[in-house]
């Protein structure tokens, strides 16, 4: 009976990992600030934006509870994809480089963000990219 059971248990956890092991990107999360270093969505200075891809079909963002912006659905392909941030204060250009998860399951990567645009000043906060707009 043990070695039914250990066959069962064995068995369920070579399947168990199939199909329904898939590793998304790590979020893109923006946070717009002034030359203050003031977050613009928080003081209300930012007004409304658009972030679009190459096809010129918007992005779906989220705002989080401390005024930052995730990008939804981005960087689930091979190669690289570029995207047009539009707002009355500025406009610019970034692209997002993803390949394939080389490990244990399915899913993507991203492997660079680069940030054009005259004067752009654009840092990595650890998680969050931080772009100061004016």
């Amino acid at each position: 009976m043990k070695i039914y059971f250990l066959l069962f248990v064995m068995t369920f956890l070579l399947t168990a990992c199939g199909e329904d092991c898939y590793n998304a990107p790590q979020p893109v999360v923006f946070e717009f600030v002034n030359a203050a270093g003031e977050n613009m969505i928080t003081q209300g200075t930012l007004g409304p934006f658009t972030i679009s891809d190459e096809n010129q079909a918007n992005l779906q963002l989220t705002r989080t509870s401390d005024d930052r912006i995730i990008l939804e659905k981005v960087g689930a392909f091979n190669g690289t994809k570029n995207y047009t941030f539009y707002s009355g204060i500025r406009t610019f250009t970034f692209s997002i480089q993803s390949s394939e998860f080389k490990g244990g399951c399915d899913g993507y990567q991203i492997n660079k963000l680069t940030f054009t645009g005259v004067g752009i000043d654009v840092t990595d906060e650890k998680g969050y990219y931080r772009i100061r707009l004016e």
